[in-house]
């Protein structure tokens, strides 16, 4: 449900947009009025957003990369294969985004520890919802950019939390928010 008289609607309504349709993929283009521009991906059979990326600013005025929002981020090409970089370690907390019908949806991955160790708050003065551990080792600010564009406040009693096979599942039901 959009909320009509609201500026992210409007702004939504103004953009150019362009579609194209890649096997069950949708891909929406949006060209906003103040140069911002987003992507939206859809899975055709089922309408669920699978992911949201915005285009940022590039440094010195230059071409900029694409932000995954919602869904996994888009794979970099590294320039070049055979030199060696220092990498991330495979064991690190991975965070994902994405949005079902019902819900707004992060899994975090590689978080091994059993669920009552977990706190989840919702912090509506910084309008995201904090994750930590009792023994202090994880800390994260989850952003909910689409309630902060129609100005809405977040309840910790939508938010419901799991763990399966060392992944943290946090889901809000937008249904109540809505």
């Amino acid at each position: 449900m959009i909320y009509k008289n609201t500026a992210w609607y409007k702004s939504l309504l103004n953009a150019e947009k362009s579609c194209i349709k890649d096997n069950k993929i949708k891909k929406i283009h949006y060209k906003f009025e103040d140069g911002r521009e987003m992507v939206e991906e859809y899975n055709i059979d089922t309408q669920v957003l699978l992911r949201r990326s915005w285009k940022l600013k590039g440094k010195l005025g230059g071409e900029g990369k694409w932000q995954a929002e919602i869904g996994d981020p888009i794979p970099e090409v590294s320039a070049n294969v055979e030199v060696a970089d220092l990498t991330e370690c495979k064991d690190q907390p991975i965070l994902t985004r994405r949005n079902t019908r019902v819900n707004l949806e992060w899994r975090i991955r590689n978080l091994p520890y059993p669920i009552d160790t977990y706190s989840i708050k919702v912090d509506n003065d910084n309008k995201c919802i904090i994750v930590s551990t009792t023994n202090k080792k994880y800390y994260k600010k989850l952003e909910v950019p689409e309630l902060q564009r129609l100005n809405l406040q977040l309840q910790q009693a939508n938010v419901q939390s799991s763990h399966n096979f060392n992944t943290l599942i946090i889901s809000v039901s937008i249904n109540i928010i809505l």
